[in-house]
């Protein structure tokens, strides 16, 4: 869920300067895989010299999404690569290594991290559940408005026919997302899409406003904005005569699922829910296992995790009691740069940028019963038994309590699957990107049959 968001902010750049013989040992496709935290993503780096020899290229990270940035500032002098990225302070630095036949070096951004450049383009990896065209159904590109200043772009998939359909709004989870809910390489949403459309259930899919080819500000988006752009997601296929205006639910994944039954609470004409890993307890709480479970998968000793739990809850009072935004952000660095460790000042106050955010302010100290407590509408909560992110255990029982006066509620734990309800070994996130199954289809078919039998009622 929320460990995912400082992903988003490695969109990254490289390119100019030097003389032809020089930019001959650097021109080509370069690839590498950056480990940040318990992710790791494949980085590509592409230069060429121009028509005066100068460099330029640009760089991708293909499991954040398909853009790229352009380079700036490369040098390649006595051995050594470097170039910087600007837009968001971050360098890279490598020497070559005639033995790895590639440059080795670090990527700076706040805190220096290992990164090794070899030859040739970033390796495709499989992934077997992705469809391809042509489908068996209609595709069509939309565009709505939500909020002033906002209007979505998405993909509404339609079955054969003329309908009206069943309907469902995907809602994604937190951080920056497509509409396909891009990750590591894998689209779970173009997934999802895909397998309830087949089984004649017209999904709607859209860009988080902001990003991609949706407008708005995501910088400054908190959850409750969210829950407008699906609000209006709903509302646009109500308009439709192809949809059944009666029979429109909501899957929500992470943070998706806070931010359903935020919607369904308003919503009278909601029809029904899916939540997918959703939240079922206090933020802080959630945050916490989440925190103990990732730690203690990636070996840290009960010490260490101790006093990682121990300064979040002085980082999360702080942002709490802040008066404004700048506030919390100037008391989170200094918390950050006084614990001192392996945190550096600029990775100090990196990290108070994004804590500080209105979206993480709101975030912290919310508790999802009060609007889950509302819902009076069918709902279907599933969470993989291996999820380190929104532990099953902790948070199903918090859902299934918080609806206990709602009539009709399934919730149901599936054994092995991790947050993205992939097949999972251990469920961590260092996982996701190396599994090739994408949805498992225990979790899919648990989502579609439940949808059907809903709408044939």
């Amino acid at each position: 869920m929320t460990t995912m968001r400082w992903a988003s902010a490695l969109a990254m750049a490289a390119g100019l300067l030097v003389t032809t013989a020089q930019a001959q040992e650097a021109k080509g496709d370069w690839h590498g895989v950056l480990k940040v935290g318990p992710t790791e993503l494949r980085i590509g780096v592409v230069i060429a010299a121009g028509p005066d020899g100068a460099l330029a290229g640009q760089i991708t990270s293909p499991d954040q999404g398909p853009g790229a940035m352009p380079l700036s500032e490369v040098r390649v002098e006595a051995g050594k690569l470097s170039f910087a990225a600007p837009a968001i302070r971050g360098r890279y630095e490598g020497a070559w290594n005639a033995a790895q036949g590639g440059w080795v070096g670090s990527w700076t951004q706040a805190a220096p991290l290992p990164l090794t450049l070899l030859a040739g383009p970033v390796p495709a990896q499989p992934r077997p559940q992705v469809p391809t065209k042509p489908y068996p159904y209609r595709e069509e590109e939309v565009g709505f408005d939500s909020a002033p200043g906002v209007k979505l772009a998405g993909t509404l998939t339609l079955p054969p026919g003329k309908g009206p359909f069943p309907a469902v709004v995907l809602i994604s989870g937190s951080g920056a997302q497509d509409r396909d809910e891009s990750l590591l390489g894998h689209k779970p949403f173009l997934v999802l899409a895909d397998h309830l459309t087949r089984r004649g259930i017209a999904v709607l899919r859209y860009d988080d406003r902001g990003f991609a080819k949706s407008t708005g500000v995501f910088q400054t988006a908190t959850s409750a904005d969210f829950a407008t752009d699906a609000e209006a997601a709903a509302a646009f296929l109500r308009a439709r005569p192809d949809i059944d205006a009666a029979k429109i639910g909501l899957v929500g994944h992470s943070e998706g699922g806070l931010v359903a039954p935020m919607v369904a609470a308003k919503d009278p004409k909601i029809a029904f829910l899916v939540l997918l890993a959703a939240p079922g307890v206090p933020s802080r709480a959630l945050m916490a296992a989440q925190r103990a479970a990732i730690m203690a998968a990636l070996g840290a000793p009960p010490e260490a995790i101790t006093r990682a739990q121990a300064l979040a809850t002085r980082v999360d009072d702080a942002v709490l009691a802040a008066a404004t935004p700048e506030a919390a952000r100037a008391e989170v660095t200094r918390l950050l740069t006084e614990a001192g460790g392996e945190i550096t000042p600029a990775a100090a106050q990196m990290q108070a940028g994004l804590i500080g955010t209105p979206w993480y302010r709101e975030f912290i100290g919310y508790d999802p019963a009060p609007a889950l407590s509302q819902v009076r509408v069918p709902v279907l909560a599933l969470n993989g038994g291996k999820d380190m992110q929104v532990v099953a255990s902790q948070n199903l029982p918090g859902v299934r309590a918080a609806l206990s006066t709602d009539r009709d509620v399934t919730v149901t734990e599936l054994p092995g699957l991790n947050h993205l309800f992939q097949t999972a070994p251990t469920g961590s996130p260092q996982e996701y990107g190396r599994i090739e199954e994408t949805m498992s289809p225990t979790a899919l078919n648990a989502v579609s049959d439940w949808i059907t039998a809903q709408t044939k009622r």
